[in-house]
């Protein structure tokens, strides 16, 4: 399976994300639902470990596993599961798209035309949303922004963090999300008891769209590199879209598509990524 496959398979299942958190935030709630998901992530990549004999040192990298598990999972997952309980999936993975442009970079002309255009597909959606669902809308929007802007905490903070390894760094931070979400789960329970659809959502959410896209993230970086790789993030709308238009029966509107070439032409202009210098790479 060649870099570039891996890249169509990552957004893919990332773009599934959204969807699975989109069956299930109702009924089980927002901490039930994440607490599941980062615990079914953990278990797959603590089997990964002691398959490949990997030690975790969780106590000498406590500190690091959990400013990274609450900043690049616990904060962003709470806040789209939150607000998968309003917001359709393709909405959820626009915003997603987003986050590139919260990280910390110089403001040069390019970036500052890049975060005219975000700003102005966010808009987009928001104003859709707005008028389409009302001012209920307003606090799911919210904390769907929020959360991208958490991945750009995560990223801001990854790049003057101790050095570990990167499979280590996915395997303690979910632990870490699972110690950070548990309390939650006492104060808001589940509203009801999960179907074997919504049970099957939670367990590909946790374990395909969580566990292994962490390896396969992982992966791409190593072979890649972080640039390259990032080029996920401008493919996960496009999957979001197709799987909430084909299982969920999500409409396709205009603000979406005209929304989503602002997002994510924006993000490549702050990222500076170049589609040309990814497609002249020899992805192997």
């Amino acid at each position: 399976m060649n870099s570039f496959f891996r890249l169509i398979t990552l957004a893919a299942i990332w773009g599934g994300s959204f969807l699975f958190m989109r069956i299930a935030a109702n009924p089980l709630g927002p901490a039930v639902l994440i607490e599941a998901r980062v615990g079914l992530a953990a278990v797959t990549l603590l089997v990964i470990a002691l398959y490949l004999k990997k030690q975790l040192n969780m106590a000498g990298n406590a500190k690091h596993y959990f400013t990274l598990g609450l900043f690049n999972t616990t904060l962003p997952f709470l806040l789209f599961a939150y607000a998968a309980q309003s917001l359709d999936a393709s909405t959820l993975s626009i915003f997603n798209s987003t986050a590139p442009i919260w990280t910390r970079t110089a403001l040069t002309k390019p970036v500052l035309l890049g975060l005219g255009l975000g700003v102005v597909g966010v808009s987009v959606l928001v104003g859709w949303e707005a008028m389409s669902i009302g001012e209920d809308a307003i606090f799911p929007m919210m904390a769907a922004i929020g959360a991208a802007v958490s991945y750009g905490i995560a990223t801001n903070y990854a790049k003057h963090a101790p050095s570990v390894e990167a499979f280590n760094n996915a395997h303690g931070s979910m632990w870490a999300s699972v110690v950070l979400v548990l309390p939650l789960v006492f104060f808001l329970p589940a509203r009801e008891a999960p179907t074997s659809e919504i049970a099957t959502a939670v367990i590909l959410l946790g374990v395909v769209c969580t566990g292994l896209a962490y390896l396969l993230y992982f992966r791409l970086v190593s072979d890649l590199g972080p640039s390259s790789a990032l080029s996920v993030t401008f493919l996960i709308p496009v999957f979001g879209i197709l799987w909430g238009h084909l299982f969920l029966d999500e409409a396709i509107g205009f603000n979406t598509v005209i929304g989503s070439i602002f997002v994510i032409t924006g993000t490549m202009l702050v990222t500076g990524f170049s589609p040309r210098q990814f497609f002249q790479q020899k992805v192997v």
